[in-house]
């Protein structure tokens, strides 16, 4: 039997989308192209996809991320993003509730619902999804330091509608590791910081087996400076960190790894992008295999969540983010992402209005029903460019993942902690910032409508969302009357197992941060409780 045999029998067996497999001419199109002994789709080492059938079974999930203002402000924008098409939601924090800061804390002051929607408490939570069933779509919540306190709100709002725990479905990001390395969303250092991302993953996969309790991310590790290499490298060398800190948790690996997920950035080289994904697939089935001793083919499928870049928009003569946004978007579809969000024009100006989201969910639906591009799996799979540029980022990778082998005496974990705790990983991610921005400065990297084909004449101003001061103080009220409506023993004893347990290793952190969450404790409450014990993270500049 041939890879080709092998696979069809896979794709036969798959179910499949109602679609015409042809080209607008009537030309039929094959599932996948090349020769018959491989690779394919849904075959090791899964560097053409993780399943066999790819889109043609289903389309990536169009999560669009949102979030604004109270609870109120941003449950409008999902259930509008629902309405549109969306079938996904992706929730976006502001700064104090990303940093594990109540509304009403003096750091809070100016940032509260600005860049993301303001969480103090389960009220909030409650309000946040108030008519959305939780057991009918998944749920993305990008929150990092404080992920085990939403996480507990998500599911206390979920059972309080009668949707069990087991039925959620959904990812937290809850990477501690690249806050340290580029976004800087810390709170407590990185070793215990670790533990708390390993007591979430052995409580999901004990009790919510649809849930990704970690989704290690390279979009940051991008958006702060990177090449699409060091993206790749230091992401999945993240990854494997988190399976030694698992398995050294008493875990096996195939009890949790099939729940990982990845997160990368879709940039605007187009064909470097597509690259670094399938040598991410590539590296993945490979160590987990032959370091880690996955055997489950679930554990070996690295599955990812797609973001278009940030940082390649652009202020100026905004409207062409449409056009990069697009072609970002096509990259990750090309590249097999199974979850996508593509950036508003108007997000390097402001937080998106609901016309520049709904052109951006346009943007994907255009791809996914339009061009094609979803009928064939890897379409640019044997291309000598793509191949080629594949096989090199995999290089690339191999000699970060050497290093910090080498710098850990044997453990990425430990190759990690170091890399950290040394400034290695911000080192570099701001040397590579350096660099580009040195070729953008010069003119030798074109930017449109920046360095080249400017239009000094033309008004650039565009429409953008406003959210005025009286936000703040109508969050700063609704939490006032939470904190006088609560039982002020019930979170003082909740306070109290948190603390306990905090300060035994051998507890799981879950149950008491659960507790804490039914008693309507804060999410400043319960961190400040953690940090007692933990201590906060100062960290060493990189000059």
């Amino acid at each position: 039997m041939t890879k080709r045999d092998e696979w069809r029998e896979a794709y036969e067996a798959a179910p499949k989308r109602d679609v015409d497999g042809e080209t607008m001419s009537g030309i039929p199109l094959e599932p996948v192209y090349g020769p018959d002994d491989g690779p394919f789709p849904g075959q090791w080492p899964y560097t053409r996809g993780p399943y066999a059938s790819m889109y043609r079974s289903k389309l990536w999930t169009m999560r669009m991320f949102a979030g604004f203002g109270t609870a109120d402000d941003t449950n409008g924008r999902f259930r509008e993003i629902l309405a549109a098409g969306g079938d996904g939601l992706s929730t976006a924090f502001d700064l104090p509730t990303l940093m594990g800061r109540d509304s009403d804390d003096p750091h809070s002051l100016g940032e509260v619902g600005r860049c993301g929607v303001a969480i103090d408490t389960l009220a909030d939570m409650e309000d946040l999804f108030a008519e959305i069933d939780l057991g009918a779509i998944t749920t993305s919540m990008t929150i990092n330091s404080p992920a085990s306190m939403l996480l507990a709100m998500y599911v206390a709002v979920a059972e309080k509608a009668g949707v069990e725990r087991a039925r959620l479905g959904g990812t937290i990001q809850n990477d501690m590791l690249k806050e340290f390395q580029a976004q800087k969303e810390f709170v407590f250092p990185p070793r215990p910081s670790m533990r708390i991302v390993t007591d979430m993953i052995r409580f999901c996969a004990a009790e919510m087996p649809r849930w990704h309790p970690v989704s290690i991310s390279g979009y940051h590790i991008r958006e702060a400076g990177s090449t699409a290499a060091q993206e790749l490298a230091f992401t999945v060398a993240n990854g494997f960190a988190y399976v030694e800190a698992a398995t050294a948790a008493g875990l096996a690996v195939d009890e949790f790894a099939p729940r990982l997920s990845f997160f990368f950035n879709a940039h605007i080289d187009f064909f470097e992008e597509i690259a670094k994904y399938r040598a991410a697939r590539r590296i993945w089935a490979r160590w987990m295999r032959d370091r880690y001793g996955a055997r489950n083919e679930r554990s070996l499928q690295l599955r990812f969540h797609t973001q278009t870049a940030g940082v390649s928009l652009t202020a100026q003569q905004p409207e062409l983010n449409i056009v990069r946004t697009a072609l970002e978007a096509l990259a990750g579809v090309l590249g097999g992402t199974q979850s996508l969000h593509t950036n508003s024009m108007d997000e390097v100006l402001a937080l998106p209005t609901e016309r520049a989201a709904r052109i951006a969910l346009r943007t994907q639906q255009v791809v996914a029903h339009e061009t094609g591009a979803p009928l064939v799996a890897d379409p640019l799979g044997g291309s000598w460019f793509v191949e080629s540029l594949t096989d090199e980022m995999e290089r690339r990778a191999e000699e970060v993942f050497a290093h910090l082998d080498r710098l850990g005496g044997g453990s990425m974990l430990e190759g990690v902690y170091r890399g950290i705790e040394e400034s290695w990983f911000q080192g570099e991610i701001a040397e590579s910032a350096y660099r580009l921005e040195k070729r953008v400065t010069s003119g030798r990297q074109v930017v449109v409508g920046v360095n080249r084909f400017t239009d000094a004449g033309d008004d650039d101003t565009i429409e953008t969302l406003h959210i005025p001061p009286e936000i703040e103080e109508k969050q700063k009220k609704r939490l006032a009357e939470v904190k006088q409506e609560r039982n002020l023993d019930a979170v003082d004893a909740a306070l109290r197992r948190l603390e306990r347990d905090a300060a035994a290793p051998e507890c799981n952190l879950m149950p008491a941060v659960l507790e804490a969450v039914h008693a309507y404790a804060t999410l400043g409450e319960m961190v400040d409780t953690l940090a007692e014990v933990f201590g906060r993270w100062t960290e060493t500049p990189t000059i």
